[in-house]
């Protein structure tokens, strides 16, 4: 009985001390560890931050913008569900930044776009163990059509589109896991399947983002790991990273109908994310967020950028070739719950 009635207050603290949530959520493994209890725990939390600046300009003698406004919002949701030996963890990622400027009459412009869904499940294997038998569904994406801004006729046609690429990987695997703080996933045959409108694959004989030319769905079987990390480094400061890789079995040199190769593949092109995220909260609905992600993949070809004349364009980050850099800093509203 009394040791029934301090799993309850374990488990009253958890859902009730959001702020503690790592610490509370080792205790409440620990305690079904020891006990062997038939009881459900759900843990919850999100983060939502909401940053901008603006500017404005009159007979400035130093020059600069005339008038611009940029806004930038970040939202990161977690729930996790103990129940005994299983663990089912859900995990959102959503971002989206617009820049409007006086020079280009405020036609709105992308800064920032992602959505990302993560839910596993895994078993525990023994009944005290770090180690889970588990399973991984994964889903990427966008919300609003994507444009390259330095081509002259941008506005003609878009690079990208809402769910169009569409990454959907699922996985069974074995998992290692440190509470709610630290992960890592292995699996050796992960499938991973592309969807793009053949708006985009109809318009280069390599296709777009992996899937052929004038097709709309590539498959994929490879090796995964993803690993996670998140720790409130003091009561003011989170950090939050991930990192995935994944190489595909079936990579190869695609040719078109007259035998030219268009691409070259194979299983060593490992696709990479590295994403981090530091956030600084002050006073109490104030936050500082910092992120830098870079990603890998051999699917999405680095192409310099040249002006109407041709010439080549400098870049702030045009030496890094094919990888995709993202940088952000925003300063604004937060809110945790």
């Amino acid at each position: 009985m009394k040791k029934g009635l301090l799993f309850a207050a374990a488990l009253l603290t958890a859902l009730g001390s959001l702020a503690q949530l790592n610490k509370v959520d080792e205790i409440c493994v620990q305690r079904m560890d020891e006990n062997n209890i038939d009881t459900i725990a759900w843990i919850k939390n999100a983060n939502v931050s909401v940053g901008g600046n603006q500017g404005m300009l009159h007979n400035w003698a130093a020059g600069g913008e005339l008038s611009s406004l940029a806004v930038n919002g970040v939202f990161n949701g977690n729930i996790v569900r103990y129940y005994n030996r299983n663990v089912w963890t859900n995990t959102l990622d959503a971002n989206y930044g617009m820049f409007y400027a006086y020079s280009n009459s405020f036609e709105p412009r992308k800064t920032d776009d992602r959505l990302d869904f993560t839910s596993k499940y895994g078993y525990r294997l023994k009944p005290v163990s770090n180690w889970y038998l588990s399973g991984l569904l994964n889903a990427k994406s966008q919300f609003s059509k994507g444009f390259n801004y330095d081509q002259t006729n941008w506005r003609d046609s878009s690079t990208s589109g809402f769910l169009s690429p569409l990454y959907v990987l699922v996985s069974p695997g074995i998992e290692y896991r440190r509470g709610s703080m630290f992960s890592v996933f292995l699996s050796p045959a992960a499938m991973r399947s592309t969807f793009v409108s053949k708006e985009y694959t109809s318009r280069d004989e390599a296709g777009a983002f992996g899937v052929p030319y004038n097709k709309t769905m590539r498959f994929e079987v490879g090796a995964y790991m993803s690993a996670r990390f998140q720790k409130d480094l003091t009561k003011t400061i989170t950090y939050r990273s991930r990192l995935d890789l994944y190489s595909n079995y079936l990579a190869k040199n695609t040719y078109d109908d007259m035998g030219k190769l268009v691409k070259k593949d194979n299983p060593g092109n490992v696709d990479i994310l590295f994403d981090n995220f530091l956030a600084f909260k002050f006073f109490k609905f104030f936050s500082a967020n910092f992120g830098l992600t870079a990603i890998y993949d051999n699917d999405v070809p680095f192409v310099p950028l040249k002006d109407a004349m041709g010439n080549p364009v400098k870049e702030p980050l045009g030496g890094l070739g094919w990888w995709q850099i993202k940088q952000s800093f925003t300063l604004g509203f937060a809110y945790k719950f």
